[in-house]
């Protein structure tokens, strides 16, 4: 693009961006833009009550070794093919104390059915090997059977799913072990070969044995965890999978190893729909990385010239969790980075042409997300009217930040942002008791627990339990879920692009690995209908190219379709 098309591009964005709120249709019974709805869903924490009683372990000591402050992640995957979605926890562990680092376990639960859980991890032969980060999930091995990776301080850990209940670990990571200080993970298929490769992003220089002194000299002094910048940035790592279940490592031939950042969060969409994955990486107070996909097995760096790299003010922010989606229904995957209080979190709209604009101030995001820290982030449609909301979690990094920063605060307050026609407001004490505490919280996903239509929540919390919320209400209105199989695609579909036409509106989603911070939401497609009884058309792009069209969708079901058969089976939802 040249500067006179780009200046004409950015000109054109704010039209572009109140054009599609102005267009926004309004469903019957609602009042966008205007007070809350009666009937809004509520969230509510049943992790308890469900069966998940998961608390993290992060050995906080005196010592503030970084990773302490950083961890847990989670996420949501069908890992018995059985149709109800279980989850998996990453604990963390101790430096300064070995009997602590003893007492920590990652923990798998299995969904019993209607969103009850029951842990299963002794049985699973999933183990606790060094101070765990985050997960991410996929069919390494196109077996049928969802695999599972951890990322570690040290050495990362992959489980092939042996069915059964049954993980075994494989040697080494398959290849892709690493051994810094890893963080956030996704699958994708970057050369559309049918087998799915793996992103890693990694963080700073900050092991066990690099603890630097940082807070106030005193006296008395006070201890605190170190900024980001005072240790040596990372480079991410890429993984190429050579179709036998393990992975050869190309980060430098890739080009991807080229640039050192301190990566938090990891992000992968066709950002400019040439039918390749591209990657974005979230860097904590370092200017951000966009991945472009050469398809040749290369990547360009390409963030500063697409306008993701800082803030509209020129400045890098501390990126930690981001996610791509199709938040404007513009055909196009915008983009969201959490950042540290007094930032604002920054939103991207896709302009096309890969180049993006920041409307953090002017969708709203920026002056509801100031006051916070936060990590990770989902692109939800809570209410089932069609739009896409924004789930937030939030926790500061500085265990006595009330003594260092005027005002702030240790734990905070979670965010659901509701989209107003294109506008993102604070729901506040309308999305009830699960959102109303003040928590350190770090990973989020979103999955459908119970099979009922609407989209639920797990939270984790830095050294304390885990919060499952259950979405009360979202299913009054109408839904879809859509899980893909590849055939010529890999078997998890992660890539495939989904385009649902609901009266006026397409509804673009995406498979998707990754996203947030150190965790995943479910692989299933979830669609908001609003009061639709049916989706007149569903359009899939499988990973490979292949288009399949498949017409009058009736609502309120969950439908597999299966790359080159269509709908292959049909559950109605659970009331």
């Amino acid at each position: 693009m040249g500067p006179v098309a780009r200046v004409v591009a950015l000109a054109a964005v704010s039209i572009a961006f109140a054009v599609w709120g102005e267009t926004t249709p309004v469903l019957a019974g609602s009042q966008r833009g205007g007070s809350p709805l009666p009937h809004l869903p509520v969230f509510r924490d049943v992790a308890q009550a469900r069966g998940v009683d998961f608390v993290h372990t992060n050995g906080a000591s005196a010592d503030r070794y970084f990773p302490e402050i950083m961890g847990s992640g989670g996420l949501f995957f069908d890992f018995d093919n059985d149709g109800w979605l279980d989850l998996f926890l990453v604990d963390g562990g101790s430096f300064a104390d070995p009997a602590v680092a003893q007492r920590a376990r990652h923990r798998l639960y299995r969904n019993r059915g209607h969103g009850t859980f029951q842990d299963v991890t002794a049985a699973s032969g999933i183990r606790h090997r060094e101070y765990g980060m985050g997960a991410c999930a996929g069919d390494v091995d196109n077996d049928g059977l969802i695999d599972l990776y951890i990322t570690n301080v040290g050495h990362n850990l992959l489980y092939h799913n042996a069915g059964g209940g049954r993980f075994t670990e494989v040697p080494k990571a398959g290849g892709a072990e690493g051994g810094t200080w890893s963080t956030s993970c996704a699958f994708l298929d970057i050369d559309r070969d049918g087998d799915l490769d793996l992103f890693v992003t990694n963080y700073v220089d900050a092991q066990h044995g690099n603890n630097e002194f940082c807070g106030v000299s005193g006296p008395p002094p006070i201890r605190d965890y170190c900024h980001p910048l005072i240790y040596p940035p990372l480079t991410s790592a890429l993984y190429r999978n050579t179709g036998r279940g393990t992975f050869e490592d190309i980060s430098a031939s890739s080009g991807v190893g080229r640039h050192r950042g301190n990566g938090l969060g990891v992000a992968v969409s066709d950002i400019d729909e040439d039918g390749w994955p591209d990657v974005f990486v979230a860097n904590d107070s370092m200017p951000n990385f966009l991945f472009h996909n050469e398809r040749n097995g290369t990547f360009s760096e390409i963030a500063a010239l697409a306008g993701v790299a800082v803030a509209a003010d020129g400045k890098a922010r501390a990126g930690m969790g981001t996610a791509f989606a199709d938040f404007a229904d513009s055909g196009r995957p915008g983009l969201i980075v959490t950042n540290h209080e007094t930032e604002m979190h920054s939103l991207f709209l896709n302009l096309g042409a890969r180049l993006f604009a920041d409307e953090t101030v002017h969708s709203g995001i920026g002056p509801v997300t100031r006051p916070y820290v936060g990590f990770g982030v989902a692109f939800v449609d809570y209410d089932n009217d069609t739009h896409l909301d924004i789930a937030i979690a939030n926790g500061n990094v500085m265990a006595n930040a009330g003594l260092l920063r005027a005002g702030a605060t240790y734990g905070q307050r979670n965010l659901l942002l509701r989209n107003t026609r294109g506008r993102f407001v604070d729901t506040k004490d309308a999305a009830g008791p699960g959102f109303s505490g003040a928590l350190v919280s770090r990973a989020l996903a979103a999955g459908d627990i119970d099979n009922d239509g609407d989209l639920d929540l797990l939270i984790t919390n830095n050294g304390a339990a885990a919060n499952l919320l259950l979405n009360d209400g979202g299913n009054a209105a109408n839904a879809i879920l859509v899980r893909a199989v590849g055939e010529a695609s890999n078997r998890s579909a992660v890539g495939t692009r989904l385009v649902m036409t609901v009266g006026q509106r397409r509804l673009q989603r995406e498979v998707q690995s990754g996203s947030s911070y150190l965790g995943q939401n479910d692989l299933r497609v979830h669609f908001g209908l609003g009061q639709a009884a049916l989706a007149e058309r569903l359009e899939i792009r499988w990973p490979n190219g292949a288009v399949e069209l498949i017409q009058n969708v009736a609502a309120n079901q969950i439908i597999t379709v299966q790359e080159g058969k269509g709908i292959v089976n049909r559950t109605p939802f659970v009331h």
